[in-house]
């Protein structure tokens, strides 16, 4: 069921918009076409045209560098860095270096942060919920480091598999969070990811040492932030 609560634009029209969608994409999106639908999104939610929206997608293979990153986070080389064919972009997140490309579900909140949250913080704790509880679901076992946003595997020694990059403009969030499922972790060997010279990756399926189905995380995915923010549908695409 859908909840609608009336709001009045800027231009003084009354409309009714719903509580929150959650909007499924089922092949991966090139960068760029990601980024154009999260401003479109972003826009309309601080106007009050549209409600708060959650993109679940796989990007085709890009490396974006955040606002924090350093040229010794990915070697300052676009032509080695890409010369597999990923893209690379320089993005308005927090941050720095980080990798998407199919197998790594990726979500992106366009959410107006006072419903949820005081502040950053705790809305990057939210969003480390959701992905802990998403493991949960395949008995994967998620942990936060302090200082270190993201969500962590333990055992053997600390790995990431989890990347959490938000900006807040105007009171909504953009950017978001990427979940290592099933890909190819070289492209990660080629950065520092998000700037930690230490920092090593794995996936689900790396844990589980099996195959893991990308769209089932997407679907699960999608349910918990129906229940984490409260949103009313789910749509695909």
């Amino acid at each position: 069921m859908i909840h609608s609560t009336p709001v009045t634009t800027p231009q003084g029209n009354s409309r009714q918009i719903q509580e929150g969608v959650v909007r499924l994409f089922s092949a991966p999106v090139p960068y760029l076409a990601g980024w154009d639908l999260q401003c479109r999104l972003h826009e309309d939610r601080f106007l009050g045209l549209q409600p708060d929206t959650v993109l679940i997608l796989e990007h085709q293979p890009v490396y974006t560098l955040g606002r924090r990153t350093q040229l010794s986070d990915w070697g300052g080389s676009e032509a080695g860095l890409c010369q597999t064919g990923a893209e690379l972009h320089r993005v308005n997140r927090g941050g720095s270096v980080t990798f998407h490309g199919p197998g790594q579900v990726v979500a992106y909140p366009i959410l107006k942060v006072t419903r949820y949250a005081t502040g950053p913080r705790q809305l990057v704790r939210l969003f480390e919920d959701v992905v802990i509880r998403l493991l949960g679901h395949w008995n994967i076992t998620g942990s936060r480091l302090e200082g270190k946003p993201g969500v962590w595997v333990m055992t053997p020694e600390p790995r990431k598999i989890a990347f959490i990059g938000i900006r807040i403009d105007r009171g909504v969030t953009m950017h978001g969070l990427a979940i290592n499922v099933d890909l190819d972790l070289t492209p990660f060997h080629r950065i520092h990811p998000c700037g930690l010279t230490d920092c090593l990756v794995t996936s689900m399926a790396a844990l589980h040492h099996a195959p893991t189905s990308v769209d089932a995380v997407k679907q699960v995915l999608a349910q918990i932030f129906t229940e984490v923010f409260s949103l009313s549908e789910t749509s695909a695409e």
